[in-house]
């Protein structure tokens, strides 16, 4: 009998733990709508966007996303305090109200800097790949390898699809 509860406790601990982590897919479900909504006020492909979040937060389950509703790792100018395992944890990192607020400040950073808002300028929605080696190229990361990492996940989930397809656009005809 004690070995029957051990099993079962052990099965529902692990599931416990297992269902509060973010997989892929449910961190997509759950701001896709978010990533869009950016991309049509800005520019910025939704692809980019979740792509980038994803990487940068372990799909939202990284200490700074879980405490701090920080999804791109954006430094903050003082220092912001949270617990993790019990231990005080100071951190640069900015803390967000919320994560859509995480979501647009980075929308904001990439088309308010200077070292990053060419890329507005010069892209479209349906430029993923380029604005990945354009915000690699710009400083965004140290990584050698953090564009290949984005474009990974970007292909890995079809994160692309979001950005739609050109042919959606309206025509424009010449009216003489």
């Amino acid at each position: 009998m004690k070995k029957i509860l051990l099993i079962t406790t052990l099965l529902v601990s692990s599931v416990a733990g297992f269902a509060q982590k973010n997989t892929s897919q449910s961190y997509i479900d759950q701001f896709k709508d978010n990533a869009i909504a950016i991309m049509h006020e800005t520019g910025i492909p939704a692809s980019i966007i979740l792509g980038i979040a994803m990487h940068e937060s372990a799909n939202g389950n990284s200490a700074v996303a879980q405490n701090l509703n920080n999804q791109f790792g954006v430094v903050g100018s003082g220092h912001e305090t949270y617990y993790k395992n019990k231990k005080k944890v100071s951190s640069q990192y900015k803390k967000y109200d919320s994560i859509l607020e995480s979501f647009e400040d980075f929308a904001r950073i990439i088309t308010e800097r200077k070292k990053f808002s060419h890329l507005a300028e010069e892209l479209t929605q349906y430029d993923y790949e380029k604005w990945v080696k354009g915000i690699q190229k710009s400083g965004y990361a140290a990584s050698h390898k953090w564009g290949a990492d984005v474009l990974y996940i970007i292909h890995k989930y079809n994160l692309n699809e979001l950005d739609g397809t050109p042919d959606e656009q309206p025509l424009v005809t010449n009216k003489q």
